[in-house]
């Protein structure tokens, strides 16, 4: 159940005042904010843009089985009659899965490209050598000789294939869109072990550790930043880039397990538990589970991995063809609000996306410019004198949200997610995500330009304590039920109901 916050550092995101004084706050060492240390990597990038490990191992393995049909189909002597396909088929898939089980799609960091091969080969013989028993349950007319040039052609084609495999790995780790990135909470032994651990294998990238023990608090860990206490992991900038929070406290402290874990459940992100203080061969199983990652295993929910990718897939195929549609009506808006008022065609104001990360959401500009109000400050109400005339209509018919479209395209929003709001959005007096202790709940999943709160009449303005609790209950109902089909079908109830809503202001 919602509830209205009452500590401090559980307070959601700070805004973005507070967020560029978090050297000088409380709870943070000065000076430190902006060292990198030897795990992080040149250049952050945010979770939504990273790739899922898991994704492109099966990405791999569908092209390997691929290539293996289509070689097949070239062989001389099969070409892919009635009995090579059915023997191909069996040999293609026992290749493939005699590649999963030799864990040639972990891509070991330090696995040189010669060692790749070799395991590849070797494992893709293994396959041939397994599913060879389709050569006697299916005779048929293709020889051996036609066999033979197919598993010589396919070999060739899985070692190029491979081999841009690993230089892909290979660059998007380089690049830090594989490496996971982890903060640790808790400056334990077992935090500085699995540092050590992260030092030696390169398997994660570690930005920085937080800790409330001011009075022992050291400035680093093993070079690694220390950026402050609890209170300041809440709303720090670089939030929006880690991929999984690791607590580390020592097992004995039962109650102060249980504090963390219920204030850091407020975040978006993934949280892990290390504890501190077990016997050596659980604690070291559980850091090289951790520090270990391998390419299938990259930090994430995997189990939606597919969901994921099939949201993507939706909001390529349908924002284009929606932008394609909607062109001549964005024009004919851009003229309109041209016309009306003197000042810029378009309104860009910075929203929370995905996992708080903060994003440049596009729209065409409703208010006049002496009044627009980049942080929704003050939210618009029924006739409220800020709005053009142009501006009335277009928010009315929601054509003001034509524009993110391009946000949708380019990731940073999807169609379907919770409504984007405004950095430092005020309810009265108070910042919005102070007011509800799940509000960055809303944040797991990436924004979309409408949503199940809006067509559950949740929609405009939250200018009190309870729509902003009602806003939230939705879109974590809609989180937790997310799927193709009810995206497709809150696409089809947007339009009547935005039409047949005539007293929300907008």
């Amino acid at each position: 159940t919602s509830q209205t916050v009452t500590p401090a550092w559980a307070a959601g995101p700070a805004p973005a005042e507070a967020q560029a004084r978090l050297p000088q706050a409380e709870g943070q060492n000065p000076g430190h904010e902006d060292r990198r240390g030897p795990l992080r990597p040149q250049s952050l990038i945010p979770t939504r843009a990273r790739w899922q490990g898991r994704d492109l191992a099966r990405g791999f393995q569908v092209v390997d089985g691929i290539l293996l049909l289509g070689t097949a189909a070239i062989a001389p002597g099969l070409g892919l009659a009635d009995w090579s396909l059915a023997a191909s088929g069996l040999i293609g898939a026992s290749v493939v899965f005699s590649l999963m089980a030799f864990g040639v799609y972990r891509f070991g960091r330090r696995e040189g490209l010669a060692f790749h091969l070799a395991r590849l080969c070797g494992a893709a013989m293994a396959g041939v050598a397994v599913g060879g028993v389709a050569l006697v349950a299916l005779p048929g007319p293709a020889g051996l000789e036609g066999v033979s040039y197919w598993v010589a052609t396919a070999l060739v084609g899985l070692v190029l294939a491979h081999s841009l495999w690993w230089l892909m790995v290979r660059r998007g780790r380089r690049s830090g869109r594989l490496t996971p990135n982890i903060v640790v909470v808790g400056a334990t032994g077992a935090a500085d072990r699995f540092i050590s651990l992260a030092l030696q294998t390169r398997e994660v990238n570690i930005l920085g550790v937080f800790d409330d023990r001011a009075a022992r608090r050291p400035a680093t860990l093993q070079g690694v930043p220390v950026l402050g206490n609890t209170q300041a992991l809440m709303g720090h900038r670089i939030m929006p880039y880690v991929d999984k929070v690791v607590v580390s406290v020592p097992s004995a402290a039962r109650a102060r397990i249980s504090q963390l874990m219920t204030g850091l459940r407020l975040l978006p992100n993934e949280v892990a538990l290390l504890v501190d203080g077990t016997d050596a061969a659980t604690e070291a199983e559980a850091i090289e589970r951790l520090a270990d990652v391998p390419l299938q295993h990259v930090s994430g929910t995997v189990t939606r991995s597919g969901a994921a990718l099939a949201k993507r897939v939706q909001d390529i195929v349908v924002g284009t063809l929606a932008l394609a549609l909607s062109a001549p009506i964005m024009l004919g808006v851009a003229i309109a609000v041209a016309l009306d008022s003197p000042g810029p065609i378009l309104f860009r104001q910075k929203r929370h996306g995905f996992n708080n990360e903060e994003i440049v959401v596009w729209k065409f500009r409703s208010m006049r410019v002496e009044t627009t109000d980049a942080r929704a400050s003050r939210q618009v109400k029924v006739g409220d004198d800020r709005v053009t005339r142009v501006g009335r209509i277009i928010r009315r018919t929601s054509l003001d949200e034509l524009p993110q479209i391009l946000n949708v395209l380019s990731g940073e929003m999807s169609l379907v997610g919770p409504r984007p709001h405004a950095v430092g959005m005020m309810t009265g007096n108070v910042e919005s995500s102070r007011l509800v202790a799940e509000y960055a709940h809303r944040h797991r999943m990436k924004p979309g330009m409408t949503g199940w709160a809006a067509i559950q009449g949740s929609r405009g303005p939250v200018d009190t304590a309870e729509l902003v609790r009602r806003r939230v209950e939705l879109d974590v109902e809609y989180i937790q039920r997310q799927s193709f089909w009810l995206d497709l079908y809150i696409m089809l109830m947007t339009l009547p109901c935005l039409l047949g809503d005539t007293k929300t202001a907008r």
